[in-house]
């Protein structure tokens, strides 16, 4: 189910899911493939960890890497979560081919 809430995100942020939830911004991002795709990855990977094991693992490495980069925005782009739906988010297949946890490759 997507849901629309413009008051909720910061500047650069469009969408988030929380389970089973995807967030947009903006209604006309609901046509946005790649967007949607993104957020369907993090479904996957969210119901591949029992949901809230996820955000504390999600959470956890955010964190880590504040400390680490001492950059919010790196550390954010260096979740293992979000490296994989970066990288696959413009195949639009990838979903029907994932390996099961296929985020820790990215770990």
């Amino acid at each position: 189910m997507i849901l629309i809430f413009k008051h909720i995100f910061p500047k650069r942020y469009v969408g988030l899911t929380f389970w089973p939830l995807i967030i947009l911004k903006e209604d006309k991002l609901k046509d946005d493939e790649v967007l949607i795709n993104h957020e369907r990855i993090h479904l996957k990977q969210q119901l591949e960890l029992l949901i809230i094991p996820f955000y504390v693992w999600y959470l956890t490495e955010w964190v880590v890497g504040i400390f680490k980069f001492r950059d919010l925005n790196l550390a954010y782009r260096n979740i293992s979560f979000e490296k994989e739906a970066y990288k696959n988010e413009n195949n639009l297949n990838y979903l029907s081919n994932r390996n099961s946890y296929a985020f820790l490759k990215h770990f």
